[in-house]
């Protein structure tokens, strides 16, 4: 299992690190998806939104490939993933693969330091 948390850190630092490059140096082109997915994107890119969005990639993915404060780069990871998968379940199907698989190595991930997460799953404070 360690070996397959490791590989599975080092894929999803390296995919949030090229993601969030490209977003900047956009040197993978892409179309510009059409329908509700290109005006959300679009709203996105207009408000200055995206830019917030690709820093919290791009952090989360260096702290993933040094293996720093992998805990907290998980959870700033976790609602961006959330939303990437949401926008191709809803708007634009074709990134649903990579989307699941996105998922699929985060939780690989947060299984491996799940006990930095025990505070959080708790049902009672101690006062």
């Amino acid at each position: 299992m360690k070996t397959a948390a490791l590989i599975a850190r080092y894929l999803l630092g390296l995919i949030f690190l090229v993601f969030g490059l490209n977003g900047f140096l956009n040197f993978i082109p892409m179309p510009p998806p059409s329908g509700t997915a290109g005006q959300f994107v679009g709203a996105l890119f207009v408000s200055h939104y995206l830019t917030v969005v690709l820093l919290l990639e791009l952090i989360p993915a260096v702290l993933l490939l040094i293996n720093r404060y992998v805990p907290l780069a998980l959870t700033l990871l976790a609602p961006i993933i959330v939303n990437i998968f949401l926008f191709h379940a809803f708007m634009d199907a074709s990134g649903l693969p990579l989307a699941l698989t996105v998922t699929v190595l985060w939780i690989i991930v947060a299984v491996s330091v799940r006990p930095a997460f025990a505070g959080i799953f708790q049902d009672r404070v101690q006062s």
